[in-house]
């Protein structure tokens, strides 16, 4: 027997885990900027893209292996703190577009009940 579907308006307005979608961001943040870095390497030939410009942001970071697993670190954190911050976002703005909405349904039976006093 097979469970029943859950509604499609309670899925759409599902608040997000801040974890997961962090966790995920982080994760193909990381991959990225390693294989971004591992590439040219192992092709033997500089990178098309001026991947040293990474050292700006991320500390340490070198076109070389030990760059890849350094970058990969920082890109992992970097995207973790960004996949968790545009999930809170989204939670909050979503919360209190709900909160506006129901209000707004609210006022408006209450003056559809005036209307009949």
């Amino acid at each position: 027997m097979t469970a029943p579907s859950p509604d499609p308006l309670v899925l759409a307005f599902a608040p997000v885990h801040k974890r997961a979608m962090g966790i995920a961001v982080g994760v193909v943040a990381a991959i990225g900027t390693v294989l971004l870095t591992i590439i040219p390497l192992v092709r033997g030939r500089p990178p098309a893209l001026r991947l040293e410009l990474l050292d700006n942001y991320f500390y340490g970071y070198t076109v070389s292996w030990s760059g890849a697993v350094i970058g990969a670190l920082w890109a992992g954190i970097t995207g973790f703190v960004a996949g968790w911050g545009v999930a809170f976002l989204r939670n909050v703005l979503l919360a209190l577009r709900l909160v506006l909405l129901r209000a707004r349904t609210d006022l408006a039976q209450t003056r559809d009940f005036m209307d009949h006093i």
